[in-house]
């Protein structure tokens, strides 16, 4: 064991350290070693002990009724005050049962694995275009993935979903940036706690008002009619919770999914061996796929809070207090996972917690998983070369790896 001191509040999550370096992935397994339920405390707010071990993740998620998704939603630089997070919203993110699945049924059906299947050939055209674009004559070219290509592309899909008139799509992107990015100083609206968010999510609930009450008056095929004229006990959905189901649907649609194909083309860049195997065997794009949800794992960490006293791994954890469940490092945990700092496309099995696991696991996990399983199909499938042009950025946030700009020196086939 290590005499040196066990890594620091902003060692551990800290957005400083997403942004200028990624995940503290060395930070997270002196935890998994030395300290997998660790208590840190948190300047100006509420401490939290830190869940680094893929096991004790699965265990806390699986039993949603002894460690609640709500009041806290996750761990926040604005020293995550409680009540500050429950008023902003509630979705199915913070709810819990019997509620939690009352509310997830009333969207579940538009996205089962038969429902996304139909949308395969929508996403196929759509990231079709978009590598057309890129890829000009076919001479070498150089670009930002996420502006030119994987921004562009799950927003295209999510407002598709939605029922969102191109012309608005740009509000989406804005919303999201705002919102995730609310301690990124590109993306700030203000300087008080959660001012950036509540600019946008009022810019939201407004947007979604109108659209809403449009669809109850003209119904169509995409989920703003769906929830805007779902019944829950023979009523309406109440206002509120409506508009942050937008707001969860217009978030969680576009971020994770964007930076997962950002990172996901960055970790081939990366390991060109396994960008090669990917181009002479397409059928290796599945579980690629699932070696790239475990690697990026674009959602950082949710809390859970336990209704009793608990013990983990011979630490006491009080009711109440917050338990931060680190989704990056359970999913390179060494007990679980050979050789887990690396990236091997061709990995059997890979029980990743990237979409989550138990009573919340991600609800776009099959759309997810489709838009990435076109876009590594097309992009391998006309990719001649390609490298990093300059510098990665990353969204200064504690709570979602965001890639904000990824500069690619390439050369794409013509379609």
């Amino acid at each position: 064991m290590s005499t040196e001191p066990l890594p620091t509040t902003d060692d551990v999550i800290g957005p400083d350290t997403f942004a200028s370096d990624g995940y503290p992935h060395a930070a997270w397994k002196r935890l998994r070693q030395e300290a997998p339920v660790q208590w840190f405390d948190v300047k100006d707010g509420v401490g939290f002990w830190a869940i680094t071990k893929h096991a004790d993740v699965v265990s806390i998620s699986k039993q949603p009724t002894r460690f609640l998704n709500g009041p806290r939603l996750a761990i926040f630089e604005e020293g995550a005050p409680v009540e500050g997070e429950r008023t902003l919203a509630r979705h199915l993110l913070n709810m819990d049962p019997p509620e939690h699945a009352a509310f997830r049924r009333v969207a579940s059906g538009w996205f089962t694995p038969r429902s996304i299947q139909r949308r395969r050939a929508e996403v196929q055209r759509i990231t079709r275009d978009l590598l057309r674009d890129m890829a000009g004559a076919g001479e070498e070219r150089e670009g930002d993935f996420v502006a030119d290509f994987s921004a562009p592309l799950t927003l295209n899909v999510l407002a598709d979903m939605l029922g969102v008139p191109r012309e608005d799509w740009h509000l989406m992107f804005r919303w999201t940036n705002q919102i995730v990015g609310s301690a990124d100083e590109e993306y700030k609206t203000g300087d008080a706690p959660y001012e950036g968010v509540e600019k946008a999510r009022t810019g939201l609930f407004e947007y979604f008002t109108d659209l809403a009450e449009e669809r109850r008056k003209a119904p169509r095929d995409d989920m703003v009619s769906v929830l805007s004229t779902a019944k829950m006990d023979g009523e309406p959905m109440p206002a509120f919770e409506l508009l942050s189901y937008f707001l969860l649907l217009v978030v969680a649609g576009n971020e994770t999914t964007r930076n997962a194909a950002s990172g996901g083309l960055l970790a081939l860049i990366e390991n060109p061996d396994q960008l090669a195997k990917l181009r002479a065997d397409v059928s290796l794009v599945d579980d690629a796929v699932e070696e790239i949800a475990r690697w990026t794992a674009p959602v950082i960490q949710f809390c859970r809070t336990p209704t009793e006293d608990v013990e983990i791994r011979g630490q006491r954890i009080r009711a109440n207090e917050s338990m931060c469940l680190l989704y990056p490092s359970a999913n390179r945990d060494e007990e679980v996972f050979e050789d887990s700092d690396v990236f091997r496309i061709d990995r059997k099995p890979n029980p990743h917690v990237g979409f989550g696991i138990g009573e919340h696991f991600c609800l776009g996990a099959h759309l997810a998983r489709l838009e990435l399983r076109v876009i590594f199909e097309e992009l391998t499938a006309r990719l001649e070369s390609v490298e990093l042009a300059g510098p990665v950025e990353r969204m200064r946030s504690s709570f979602l790896g965001g890639v904000k700009r990824m500069p690619l020196r390439y050369r794409l086939r013509p379609a």
